[in-house]
């Protein structure tokens, strides 16, 4: 696995480095199997310590998590904890998953300026059309519904867009604030609410 280990504005020194190695070798090794690659970030948050972990475990699979405390090794074993559950609860799922070859289409992906930038302008150029900052490529997965939902939670997202292997329209899961997925889709199943597990 590539780990990359690194900090914002803190000193991340070898040992941290170290535990954070053996925390993570851990958790793929006991519920997936070696992961891709893994970023795990530390800031402060005022007093606190923030841990944020992402880790690429299969071919457009994400899985983060995050955790504050007031020691950066707390932290970090409590974003492993949080993303160990993940792993956990979709093990098998996840297993069945990669006996299946997933197709996938590139898409734009773009990065838009605040309605209101510090600078004072509109966030908006001349032809009245938001300010793009950031340009990038992404790949839309072609799931079930089902797939979706688990790569929502799995990255701890607030929305995913995928194709439904259904009837290979765009579709797309949302996080609700009241603890449900919501789906939309505009093939006529956009009333259907799948109820979330929580993390």
């Amino acid at each position: 696995m590539n780990l990359i280990v690194k900090g914002q504005q803190i000193d991340v020194g070898d040992a941290l480095r170290e535990h954070v190695r053996v925390s993570l070798d851990g958790v793929f090794d006991k519920y997936f199997g070696n992961a891709i690659d893994a970023t795990v970030t530390f800031s402060r948050d005022a007093h606190l310590y923030r841990a944020s972990v992402s880790a690429h475990i299969g071919r457009g699979i994400m899985a983060q998590s995050e955790a504050t405390a007031d020691q950066p090794y707390v932290a970090c074993d409590q974003a492993v904890d949080r993303l160990a559950k993940r792993l956990r609860r979709h093990k098998r799922r996840l297993r069945d998953h990669h006996k299946a070859p997933v197709e996938t289409q590139s898409a734009g992906l773009y990065v838009l300026a605040a309605d209101t930038p510090e600078d004072g302008s509109t966030g908006e150029n001349a032809h009245g059309r938001p300010t793009v900052i950031a340009e990038m490529k992404t790949e839309i997965s072609t799931l079930t519904v089902s797939e979706a939902v688990m790569r929502l939670d799995l990255a701890d997202g607030g929305a995913m867009m995928f194709i439904n292997r259904a009837h290979g329209g765009l579709n797309m899961v949302y996080r609700r604030s009241d603890g449900n997925v919501g789906w939309i889709d505009p093939q006529g199943n956009s009333g259907t609410r799948i109820r979330h597990s929580g993390a």
